[in-house]
C-alpha cells in the first residue's frame, strides 16, 4: 500500500512526486480520508474524534435537521391525541374528523423524515469507521520496525477491529439516543403549560435515575478498558497458532494452546461477568424508577381528572409525555455502556495514532537519483531498540551492541561476501542500509550521501532484499513476483523466475502462474518459497542488491544453476551477500569477516582461507551442520 500524508489530497499531479519511487500500476479507488484525529492529546477522545465525523458534513447535518424536524412531530402527535380525545368527549365530529387527518399526515411525515435522519447517522457513522481503518492502516504503515517489535500482532488486530467497531456502534445509536433527550426537553416544555404540578410529579424520580446511572459508570468504564486488552491478548494467541499451526502439530501441543487460549478466555469472561453483576445491580433500578413515576402520574393525574382540573385528553397526553421521559432514561444503561467502550477503544486506537515513527525523512531529505552503487559504513554503532528482543535479529535484548564501531567500504559495482557466525550483525548491516533502523551512532553513506539525508521511498526503492525466510502474499505466484511491478508483462515475470531457477516448478504447479499459494506460501517449499522471493526482486531490478542466505533452503543442484544465472544479474549491481555456504560465498570479488560486530579480516575466499583461522572455523561450523542434518533443503 502507498503511503499518504493523511492531510494530503492525492491527485494525478502530486503523485508524480511524492510516489515516484512507489509501486507502479497501483491505483486509488477510494479517496483518501479528509481528516485525522486532532493532534491535542490533551482533549476528550470525542473532540479528537470531531475532525474525522466533520468530514462526512453531508449526512451530519442532514441527518441532524431531519432528526429535530421528527422529534417535533414526534412530540406533537400527543398534544394532537388530547385534542382528538377531548372533541370525541365532546361529541365534535367535525373537529375529530380534522384531528384524525392531521394525526395521519404527521405521521407519514415522522416516517419519511425518521427514515431520513436514521439513514443519514448511520451514514455518517460507516463514514467514520471506514475512515478510522484507512488512518490506522495508513499509520501503521509509517511506524518504525521499533514499535512492531515490542507490539504483539493481536494487539493491532484487535484496535483495527473490535475497537474501531465499537466507535462505529457507539455513533450509530448514540445520536438517536441524544435525539430522545432533545424530545425530553421539548416534551418538558410542553408538559409545563399544560399543568405545573403534575409535570413536576413526572420528573420526581429522575435525579435518582442520574445518580444511580453515575455509580453505574464508574464500575464500567475500569472493566470495559480490561475486557479490551484482554480480547487484544485473546487475538494475539490465535493469530500465533493459526500462523505457526505447523509447529504446534509437530510437538503435539494442540492441548497446551487450547488450554491456554481457554486460560485467556477465562479472564475475558471474569471481566465480563464483573460488567453484567454492575449492570445487573444498577441497570433495573435506572428502568425501574421512570415506571414508578408513571404510577405517580397515574396517581395524582387520575385524581385530577375525577375533580376536573384536567380533561382526559389531558390526562392521555400527560401519559403519552411520561413514557417520552423514560425513553433517554431506559436506553441510559445501554448508551453508558456503549459510551464507555467506545472511550476506551478510542484511547486504544489514539494511542497507535499518538506513536510517532522513529524513521522519518529528515527535512533536507532529497531523493536519490542516478545511483552508482558505493556503499560506506563509517564507525557504526547499534543496538536493537526493544526490550523484549526482536525473533529475528542478530541478538536478542537492547543491552549489548551488535555492531560495535563497524567500518566497511563496498564499491560501485562490487559483490562482497558477509560471513559470520550468529549474533555477528550481518543480516543488522542489511536493515541499517535500508534504514529499517538507524544506527546509535556513526553514518551509512551511498554515493558519498547521508542515508538520513535521502528520501525513504527512494532510498529502498533503489535496493532489493531477499530475506532468509522470505514472505509470500496469498494470491497467485504471478502476481507475488510481480509484487514490486504489478503490471510488468508476464514476459518479464517469466524471465524472472527463470533467473531464480523456478519456472519449473511453477510451470508444474496445478495452474502454473495463475496458481495461488496458501497464506505465507506455505503449500511451497523452504527453497520454493526463496526462489520466488528472489525472482520478486530480480525482477525489481535495483542498482543495489542484498541477498540475505537467500539460497539456504535451497538443493546444492539448484542452487548451482542459480548461481550461474546470478553471475549475470550482479554484473553492474553492487551486491552484498550475507552468506554461510562456501558455493555463495565464491560469487563475491571480496568476502568480509564479522566478529563481535565490527571487520575483523577482508580479502578473496582464497586469501582467507589461506591465512585465517577463524574464517576457515566458521565454514567448517557451517559444513559440519550441514551433514549433520537429517533431511535436505527443500
Amino acid at each position: 500500500m502507498n503511503l499518504f500524508d493523511p492531510h494530503e489530497t492525492i491527485t494525478s499531479d502530486n503523485l508524480s512526486s511524492t510516489s515516484k519511487f512507489q509501486q507502479t500500476g497501483v491505483g486509488l479507488r477510494y479517496k483518501f480520508p479528509e481528516n485525522t484525529i486532532h493532534p491535542n492529546k490533551e482533549l476528550g477522545w470525542m473532540r479528537r474524534l470531531l475532525p474525522v465525523a466533520k468530514s462526512h458534513k453531508k449526512p451530519l447535518y442532514i441527518g441532524l435537521f431531519t432528526g429535530v424536524i421528527a422529534l417535533v412531530l414526534n412530540i406533537a402527535v400527543p398534544a394532537m391525541a388530547r385534542n382528538a380525545i377531548d372533541a370525541t368527549i365532546d361529541a365534535d365530529r367535525e373537529a375529530l374528523t380534522i384531528w384524525v387527518i392531521v394525526l395521519i399526515s404527521v405521521g407519514l411525515g415522522r416516517f419519511a423524515f425518521g427514515a431520513l435522519y436514521r439513514y443519514s447517522l448511520f451514514k455518517l457513522a460507516w463514514g467514520v469507521e471506514t475512515d478510522l481503518r484507512a488512518l490506522l492502516y495508513s499509520h501503521l504503515t509509517k511506524l518504525s520496525f521499533s514499535y512492531f517489535d515490542r507490539t504483539q500482532s493481536g494487539e493491532v488486530i484487535s484496535r483495527a477491529n473490535s475497537d474501531i467497531r465499537s466507535i462505529q456502534v457507539l455513533l450509530a445509536f448514540g445520536p438517536l439516543i441524544g435525539m430522545t433527550v432533545i424530545s425530553f426537553i421539548l416534551a418538558f416544555g410542553y408538559m409545563m403549560t399544560l399543568h405545573v404540578p403534575l409535570t413536576l410529579v413526572s420528573l420526581v424520580t429522575l435525579p435518582g435515575v442520574y445518580f444511580f446511572g453515575q455509580k453505574l459508570r464508574k464500575v464500567v468504564f475500569p472493566l470495559t478498558w480490561v475486557s479490551q486488552a484482554r480480547l487484544a491478548e485473546l487475538a494475539t494467541i490465535v493469530d500465533e497458532n493459526v500462523n505457526g499451526i505447523r509447529v504446534v502439530k509437530s510437538f503435539a501441543a494442540e492441548n497446551q494452546q487450547v488450554g491456554l487460549l481457554r486460560r485467556a478466555s477465562e479472564h475475558i469472561k471474569w471481566v465480563n461477568v464483573e460488567a453484567i453483576k454492575a449492570r445487573a445491580r444498577y441497570n433495573p433500578i435506572v428502568e425501574s424508577l421512570p415506571r414508578i413515576g408513571m404510577a405517580l402520574v397515574l396517581l395524582y393525574g387520575g385524581h385530577l381528572a375525577i375533580e376536573g382540573d384536567v380533561s382526559i385528553g389531558t390526562l392521555f397526553a400527560f401519559n403519552a409525555y411520561v413514557i417520552m421521559l423514560q425513553a433517554p432514561f431506559r436506553m441510559f444503561g445501554f448508551l453508558l455502556l456503549q459510551t464507555q467502550r467506545a472511550s476506551a477503544s478510542a484511547q486504544r486506537i489514539f494511542e497507535v495514532l499518538d506513536e510517532n515513527p522513529t524513521i522519518v525523512d529528515s527535512p533536507d531529505a532529497s531523493p536519490l537519483d542516478n545511483v552508482r552503487g558505493s556503499i560506506a559504513f563509517k564507525n557504526i554503532h547499534f543496538s536493537y531498540p526493544n526490550s523484549r528482543g526482536n525473533s529475528q535479529s542478530d541478538t536478542f535484548g537492547s543491552s549489548q551492541e551488535v555492531l560495535s564501531g563497524l567500518n566497511l567500504v563496498i564499491e560501485p559495482g562490487e559483490t562482497v561476501a558477509i560471513v559470520g557466525r550468529t549474533g555477528s550483525g550481518k543480516s543488522t548491516l542489511a536493515r541499517l542500509l535500508t534504514r529499517f533502523y538507524d544506527p546509535t551512532s556513526g553514518e551509512i553513506e551511498i554515493d558519498g550521501r547521508d542515508v538520513k539525508k535521502i528520501t525513504l521511498d527512494s532510498l529502498r526503492h533503489h535496493i532489493g532484499v531477499v530475506f532468509d525466510e522470505p514472505f509470500l502474499f496469498s494470491t497467485s505466484v504471478a502476481q507475488n513476483i510481480a509484487y514490486s511491478q504489478p503490471n510488468a508483462p508476464q514476459e518479464d515475470i517469466a524471465f524472472a523466475a527463470r533467473s531464480a531457477e523456478a519456472s519449473q516448478f511453477i510451470e508444474n504447479l496445478s495452474e502454473g502462474y495463475s496458481t495461488v499459494v496458501g497464506e505465507r506460501g506455505y503449500t511451497l517449499s523452504g527453497g520454493q518459497r526463496q526462489r520466488i522471493a528472489l525472482a520478486r526482486t530480480l525482477l525489481e531490478k535495483t542498482p543495489i542488491l542484498i541477498l540475505d542466505d537467500a539460497t539456504s533452503a535451497i538443493d546444492v543442484k539448484v542452487e548451482s544453476s542459480i548461481h550461474e544465472s546470478l553471475v549475470r544479474h550482479l554484473s553492474g549491481r553492487t551486491t552484498i551477500l550475507i552468506a554461510q555456504r562456501i558455493s555463495t560465498i565464491t560469487l563475491a570479488d571480496r568476502v568480509v569477516l564479522l566478529e563481535h560486530g565490527r571487520v575483523v579480516a577482508e580479502g578473496t575466499h582464497s586469501e582467507l582461507m589461506a591465512k585465517d583461522a577463524r574464517y576457515v572455523a566458521i565454514l567448517a561450523e557451517v559444513e559440519n551442520k550441514s551433514q549433520s542434518e537429517p533431511g535436505g533443503p527443500e
